[in-house]
């Protein structure tokens, strides 16, 4: 790392890759993507200063990995390009836009560093007031580089974001992996998951608003927003309240790659643009507040899924959507969290 400083208020860590998508005629076309990479520019896309900390590749893909970050604004913590290749998903969508993945992690560029790199990149950004990570940087393989990276940023008082993005159909020991993602989660002041994360984590509970509740009993967090698919989205916090959103009508659905990153994105923006404090959530929060923070997180979950592959919005097309009024949200709901 170098001694260079970043004025960022958010700092990403985890996998930045190229998505194979599958078309109808057996050809694959090659799209930027990695679920932590989304979540990097849809984050800078949303006006927010982000620094990401992983290395990326001197290859052809490395460099349009790195293009497509700068291009968007967002700092990058390791300038020079490594000579590990750039990782690859093959990514199959089925009738409904839901993708299934297959990936070719070893000796790849985004993996290329140390939980030592990180913290003292963090150290570099000064303004630095929230760090993200999840999805592929949860295996359990790579539990020397994030876990002592989130333990201190952790301790160092930044709000820690999980997006609990799980991937089990790569991973080879399903119950060791569930018992690293429950370890990870216990950094977290955000967790974000889907309705298919929680019950891959085998959680207990009738339905998944149980479920999400038994997450914050288990975790430290201090909210879980939580997504649904056409069903809209949840936000629980560990004072015990929740609150709905979802869109009035059905959008057209072009793919749903990248929905979650695009609206953790939202969510994170709105979040930062409020000025919400770290323990937001452990009391009772203000309901417009809630309502503004999921609302943004929906609707740029819903411009998302209307293109092809993960293609972020910007600030302005979140705030000219809402401006429509097209999202619901429903009263909240005390439960016993």
């Amino acid at each position: 790392m170098t001694a260079q400083t970043w004025n960022a208020q958010v700092a990403t860590a985890g996998e930045a890759l190229i998505d194979l998508i599958g078309d109808a005629d057996g050809r694959f076309k090659p799209c930027l993507g990695g679920a932590v990479f989304n979540l990097t520019r849809a984050l800078a896309r949303q006006g927010v200063q982000t620094l990401y900390l992983n290395p990326l590749s001197r290859d052809r893909f490395g460099r349009q990995l790195a293009a497509a970050l700068e291009n968007d604004g967002v700092c990058l913590a390791v300038p020079a390009a490594v000579q590990q290749v750039t990782s690859l998903a093959v990514v199959n969508v089925d009738s409904k836009g839901q993708p299934d993945y297959a990936f070719y992690r070893e000796g790849v560029a985004d993996r290329e560093c140390s939980a030592n790199d990180l913290i003292h990149a963090c150290t570099q950004a000064k303004a630095l007031s929230m760090v993200c990570s999840g999805a592929l940087a949860l295996s359990p393989n790579d539990a020397d580089i994030y876990l002592p990276w989130l333990a201190s940023q952790y301790d160092a008082g930044k709000a820690v974001v999980i997006d609990a993005n799980l991937r089990p159909s790569v991973m080879p020991d399903l119950e060791s992996y569930q018992q690293h993602v429950l370890r990870v989660l216990q950094y977290a002041d955000i967790i974000k998951a889907s309705d298919e994360d929680l019950a891959c984590l085998n959680l207990p509970g009738a339905n998944v608003i149980e479920r999400a509740s038994h997450l914050l009993q288990y975790s430290r967090a201090h909210f879980v927003a939580l997504t649904c698919g056409a069903e809209g989205a949840a936000l629980l916090t560990r004072q015990g309240q929740v609150f709905y959103a979802r869109e009035m009508q059905k959008i057209e659905v072009t793919d749903t790659v990248g929905a979650g990153d695009c609206f953790l994105a939202g969510l994170l923006a709105s979040v930062l643009e409020l000025a919400l404090p770290r323990a937001w959530g452990s009391t009772a929060v203000d309901t417009q507040q809630a309502h503004s923070v999921l609302q943004n997180a929906v609707a740029s979950a819903s411009i998302c899924v209307m293109r092809q592959g993960c293609e972020p919005p910007r600030r302005e097309e979140v705030l000219e959507r809402l401006a429509h009024n097209t999202i619901n949200h429903d009263a909240l709901i005390f439960s016993a969290i």
